[in-house]
């Protein structure tokens, strides 16, 4: 073999071999940006400590609600709160999880609903308008709660009466914000609230 030819075919080997590296480089970068994208931005998941405090908080939060309306002979377990319960355990911090806006938010959903019905009936459409209007009514008197939204909606569609409805659901914001409260003394979790009123 000439010399020519061995300089040739390091030279080849060479660049199969860069091009490889670059082709491995490329497929790496590629693979490492797909996984970010994937990945999204969500936050990072929370400690398996915080995690099982949380979720041990909330849970008990809405088996006491059960407890005291199969005491009472009530519902107190009203579906909006399970929401409720999720931001108040899950995401303490939030403006939407402190007592203002879950107690506050709730009750004034719930009025917004029992003004709506009886203008405009218990229809789908009425239900709709109450759940748009809520969210009216919270960001005015400053308690921003999603989740009560839904109790507006809930106070249309089913017909709820006003007494025992809204003294229930007083109650019933309180026992997940007391409850909350105690949550946030753990140690663990954030501190709870962040503020009251």
């Amino acid at each position: 073999m000439s010399d020519q030819t061995a300089a040739a075919a390091a030279t080849d080997t060479a660049t199969d071999t860069a091009t490889a590296t670059a082709t491995a480089t490329a497929t790496a970068t590629e693979a490492t940006t797909l996984g970010r994208r994937l990945a999204g931005r969500a936050p990072k998941r929370p400690q398996s400590a915080v995690i099982a405090v949380a979720t041990t908080g909330s849970t008990l939060a809405l088996i006491a609600l059960v407890a005291v309306g199969t005491l009472l002979d009530q519902m107190w377990l009203i579906p909006p709160l399970a929401a409720s319960a999720a931001l108040v355990f899950g995401a303490p911090a939030l403006p939407l999880a402190q007592p203002r806006s879950v107690v506050g938010g709730q009750l004034l959903s719930a009025l917004t609903g029992f003004a709506v019905a009886p203008v405009a009936g218990h229809s789908a459409w009425a239900a709709a308008l109450a759940g748009g209007l809520a969210l009216g009514v919270m960001a005015l008197c400053r308690t921003p709660h999603s989740p009560a939204a839904a109790t507006a909606v809930i106070v249309v569609t089913t017909q709820a009466p006003l007494l025992p409805f809204l003294p229930i659901l007083a109650a019933a914001t309180l026992v997940l914000v007391a409850v909350g409260v105690l949550t946030g003394r753990s140690g663990v979790t954030q501190r709870y609230p962040t503020y009251w009123w």
